[in-house]
C-alpha cells in the first residue's frame, strides 16, 4: 500500500541543517536583545531606564516592576500621604461627634444652658459635622474603589479634585474660627457662674473614657487644628505626586485656596480686635488676589441673603461701567461715555442637584441671578454701588457698531453700559449675563424679542 507523504513521520526539524543553525542563532540574538531591553526598560512614571532586573517572577508585582526605585518610593509615600489625609479626616470627625454627643446633647437635655448659650459656645458645629460626613464618605468611596480595581498604590485617587468639590466647607470653618474667642470666653464665664455645669465638665473629663481625659476646650479646638492642617497634608501629597499625574494641578489649586482662606480668617480676626491668629503662610500676589475675592464674595452673599450651598459664582472681576444719559449713545459712540472701574460678580441661585457634593458639575434649575456691583476698596472695606441688579428684571443687548461694549437695561429704572479691557472677555461677560437673564422671569419669551426693538439696529451679537 502506498503511504501518503503527509503521514510520514520525520525525525529531523524539516528545514535542513544550515537554515536550522541560522534560525537558532537568530533566536539566541533576539533573546539576548529582549533581555538587554528588559534590563533597561523605561520607568512608567518618570521614563528613566535604571530599573533593577527582576528574576523572581512569583515575588514581583508586574506593575511595580515597571517602576524605578525612586518612583517606587514616591508611590509608597503618596499612598501613605493619601491614607493619612483620609484617616485624620475620620479622626477629626470622631472629635466632632464627641462634641455633639458627649457635651452638647447632654447639656441640652439636662437644661444646664439655654439654647442661646449653647449656640454661643458650640457655634455652627452641626454644619461642620454634616460637611465632614459628606467629605469623608466621598473620600472613603474613592479609596475603596481604587482597592477594588487593583490600584494598590491609590494612584487613581484624586484628593485635589475632591477637595475642590467641597471648597464651600471653608467658609463654614471661617464662621467657627471667628467665633472661637467669644465661645471660649462665654464658656469660662458660665463655668464660674453655674456650679452644675462645672461639676458636669469635671465628671465628664475624669470618668468618660470616650473623652481620653480631655476637656471640652480641647475638643472645641479641633476645627481650628483641622483647617490649619489641610495645607500641610496637601503639601505632602503634592511632593509625592509627579507633575504628570492628573490630580497634580488640582492639588496645587486646593492648597492655594485653603491658604488664602486662612489668611482671610487672620485678617478678619485682626479687624475684630482678636489677638490670636491661625497658622500664617507666605503670601504671593495670587493669594492676595484670592483673599480680596473671598471678601467680595462674602459681601455679595450678605447682600443678597442667599444660602451659601445654593449659590454659584459664575463670573467675577473688574469691569468698566457707564450710565448713558439717553438712549442715543450708540450713535455717538462709547467714547462719549464716562466709564468707571467696578468689581462685578455674577451670582446664580439654584437648587442643589446632589446631596453628596456642594458643587455639582451639572447645575440645577436656576431660581434667581443677580449682578452685584462693588466699588474698589476704600478705607479697607468694600462698598456696594447700588442694590444688586436682578437679571429677571433686565434686558441684555449689544450693538454691532459698538462690539466692545454691551448694555444692561433694568426695566423702568436705569441703563448700564459695561466693557472689559479685553474685548473677548467683554463678549464672554455678555454671553453669560444674557444666558441667565433669558432663563428668568415670567415674561422671558416676550423679553427675548425686546432687544431688537430697543436698540438702533435689528442685529445682535451671535
Amino acid at each position: 500500500t502506498r503511504t501518503k507523504s503527509a503521514d510520514v513521520e520525520r525525525a529531523d526539524s524539516g528545514i535542513g541543517q544550515m537554515p536550522a543553525r541560522k534560525w537558532r542563532n537568530r533566536a539566541s540574538e533576539t533573546l539576548s536583545s529582549l533581555q538587554a531591553w528588559e534590563a533597561h526598560r523605561p520607568c512608567t512614571d518618570c521614563g528613566e531606564r535604571d530599573l533593577p532586573v527582576e528574576t523572581d517572577v512569583q515575588n514581583c508585582n508586574q506593575r511595580r516592576a515597571d517602576l524605578c526605585e525612586k518612583c517606587r518610593k514616591r508611590r509608597t509615600e503618596r499612598k501613605e500621604s493619601v491614607l493619612e489625609f483620609v484617616n485624620t479626616e475620620a479622626s477629626y470627625g470622631e472629635d466632632l461627634r464627641i462634641i455633639k454627643e458627649e457635651f452638647y446633647l447632654p447639656m441640652q437635655a439636662a437644661g444646664l444652658l439655654s439654647q442661646e448659650q449653647l449656640q454661643g459656645i458650640f457655634s455652627n458645629i452641626q454644619e461642620l459635622i454634616d460637611l465632614n460626613e459628606n467629605f469623608l464618605e466621598i473620600l472613603q468611596e474613592e479609596i475603596d474603589q481604587a482597592f477594588d480595581q487593583g490600584d494598590d498604590d491609590l494612584m487613581t485617587v484624586c484628593i485635589g479634585e475632591i477637595f475642590l468639590e467641597f471648597v464651600n466647607m471653608l467658609p463654614a470653618f471661617q464662621t467657627y474660627c471667628l467665633q472661637q474667642s467669644s465661645s471660649v470666653n462665654m464658656l469660662n464665664a458660665l463655668e464660674k457662674e453655674k456650679e452644675l455645669l462645672r461639676i458636669f465638665l469635671n465628671v465628664s473629663q475624669n470618668d468618660n473614657t470616650a473623652l481620653r481625659r480631655m476637656n471640652l476646650r480641647s475638643f472645641l479646638m479641633a476645627p481650628l487644628q483641622r483647617v490649619t492642617k489641610y495645607p500641610l497634608l496637601l503639601s505632602r501629597i503634592i511632593k509625592a505626586t509627579t507633575e504628570y499625574h492628573p490630580d497634580h494641578g488640582s492639588l496645587r489649586e486646593a492648597k492655594s485656596r485653603i491658604e488664602s482662606h486662612l489668611e482671610h480668617i487672620n485678617m478678619k480676626t485682626k479687624q475684630e480686635g482678636n489677638t490670636w491668629t491661625l497658622r500664617s503662610f507666605r503670601q504671593d500676589s495670587k493669594k492676595k488676589r484670592e483673599v480680596i475675592n473671598i471678601e467680595m464674595r462674602e459681601t455679595a452673599l450678605k447682600t443678597v441673603g442667599w444660602l451659601r450651598e445654593e449659590t454659584r459664582f459664575v463670573m467675577e472681576g473688574s469691569l468698566q461701567l457707564a450710565q448713558p444719559p439717553d438712549g442715543q449713545w450708540v450713535k455717538k459712540g462709547s467714547k462719549t461715555l464716562k466709564f468707571q472701574n467696578m468689581q462685578v460678580l455674577l451670582l446664580v441661585n439654584m437648587k442643589r442637584v446632589s446631596e453628596s457634593s456642594l458643587e455639582s458639575a451639572e447645575p440645577g434649575p436656576v431660581k434667581d441671578a443677580v449682578l452685584v456691583l462693588i466699588r474698589d476698596k476704600n478705607n479697607g472695606k468694600f462698598h456696594l454701588l447700588r442694590e444688586p441688579l436682578r437679571l429677571s428684571n433686565c434686558i441684555v443687548s449689544s450693538d454691532p457698531d459698538c462690539d466692545d461694549t454691551f448694555e444692561l437695561i433694568e426695566i423702568r429704572r436705569e441703563a448700564f453700559v459695561f466693557r472689559d479691557s479685553d474685548r473677548a472677555r467683554t463678549h464672554h461677560w455678555f454671553r453669560q449675563i444674557r444666558r441667565y437673564s433669558r432663563e428668568l422671569g415670567s415674561w422671558k419669551k416676550r423679553r427675548n424679542a425686546l432687544p431688537n426693538i430697543m436698540i438702533s439696529t435689528p442685529h445682535t451679537r451671535p
